[in-house]
C-alpha cells in the first residue's frame, strides 16, 4: 500500500510539472499557432522575477502571482513589438523568436550571472508508511489542478474565452462580426505568457533560477502539446496524464533520465499511429 502510494505521488507529482510547463504553451502554440523558441526563456523569467520578489520580502505565494504578471506583461511588449508583425510566417517567427531566446539568456547572465539564485519552501515532509513525501511536492499538485480548472472554465465559460476561440479559428469571420483581432492576439499571447511565467515561479522552490533553465523544460512542454494535437487544451491534458503515468512509473522503479527517455520514445510512437495528436481524430469527425 505505502508503494502504491508513492506511485500516485510521483505520477501526481510528475502531472503537475507537464501540465504546469506546457499550459502557456497550449495557449501560444496550440491555440495561436505562433511557434515561439523563447517560450523556455519566459518560464525562466517568471523563475527570476519570483527569486527577487522573494528576496525583496514579499510572500512566495504572491511571489508566484507578480512573476507571472511580470512575464505576462512582458510577453504582451514582445507581442507588440515582434510578434504581431510576423503572423503566418513561419520561418520568420522562429529566427525572431530564437534571436529572442539568445538575447534573453545572455542578458539575464550578464545581470546575474551564471550561478543558480533560488528560494526555499520550507514546508518539511510528510510521511506516507515507509517513505516521506515532501509537502512542496503536494502544493504543486494541487497548484497544477486549480490553474487547469482556472483555465479551462475561463476559456469555456466566460466571453473571452469564447471570442478567443472564435477569432483563433476564423479571423475573418470574428473580424467581420467586429471583434478588434489585433487586441485578442495580443492579450491571448500575454495569458499564455503570464502562464509560463506563473509556472517557471512555482519550480523555482525545487530548480532554482539559472539562465538556461528553459532548456531543461522547453522540450518537454513541446512534445505534450505536439502530442495532444488540435484541441490544446484536451489534449494537453491528456498527454499530461499519459506522460506523466510514464515519468513517475518508470523514474521509481529505474531513474529520472530512464524515465524522460521513455516519455520521448513513447511520443515518437504515439506521432508514428497518430500523426495528428491524440485529439487529431475529435477534429475529423471520426
Amino acid at each position: 500500500m505505502d508503494q502504491v502510494a508513492n506511485y500516485l505521488f510521483q505520477i501526481g507529482f510528475s502531472f503537475s510539472i507537464f501540465i504546469l510547463i506546457s499550459l502557456g504553451l497550449a495557449v501560444i502554440f496550440g491555440m495561436m499557432k505562433v511557434i515561439n523558441l523563447a517560450q523556455g526563456e519566459f518560464l525562466m523569467l517568471g523563475a527570476y522575477f519570483c527569486t527577487l520578489c522573494a528576496q525583496a520580502g514579499i510572500p512566495l505565494w504572491l511571489s508566484f502571482i507578480l512573476a507571472g504578471l511580470a512575464v505576462g506583461v512582458f510577453g504582451i511588449i514582445v507581442e507588440r513589438l515582434l510578434i504581431q508583425w510576423l503572423y503566418g510566417r513561419i520561418i520568420d517567427t522562429l529566427l525572431a523568436t530564437w534571436g529572442l531566446s539568445l538575447l534573453l539568456v545572455g542578458g539575464v547572465t550578464t545581470i546575474f550571472g551564471p550561478q543558480t539564485a533560488s528560494v526555499s519552501a520550507p514546508l518539511g515532509m510528510v510521511p506516507i508508511g515507509d517513505f516521506g513525501v515532501p509537502v512542496y511536492g503536494l502544493v504543486m499538485i494541487a497548484i497544477a489542478f486549480t490553474v487547469l480548472a482556472a483555465v479551462y472554465a475561463f476559456w469555456r465559460y466566460t466571453r473571452f474565452g469564447l471570442i478567443v476561440r472564435g477569432t483563433m479559428q476564423n479571423p475573418n469571420i470574428s473580424a467581420a462580426l467586429g471583434v478588434n483581432r489585433s487586441l485578442v492576439y495580443m492579450l491571448t499571447f500575454g495569458f499564455g505568457s503570464m502562464l509560463t511565467g506563473f509556472a517557471g515561479a512555482v519550480l523555482v522552490p525545487i530548480v532554482g533560477a539559472y539562465p538556461t533553465l528553459g532548456i531543461g523544460y522547453i522540450a518537454k512542454a513541446f512534445i505534450t502539446v505536439i502530442s495532444g494535437g488540435h484541441l490544446p487544451l484536451i489534449g494537453t491534458i491528456t498527454a499530461s496524464s499519459l506522460f506523466s503515468t510514464i515519468d513517475g512509473v518508470v523514474g521509481t522503479v529505474s531513474t529520472s533520465v530512464i524515465g524522460e527517455m521513455s516519455v520521448l520514445f513513447v511520443a515518437i510512437l504515439l506521432l508514428r499511429m497518430l500523426p495528428l495528436g491524440i485529439t487529431g481524430r475529435m477534429t475529423r469527425g471520426t
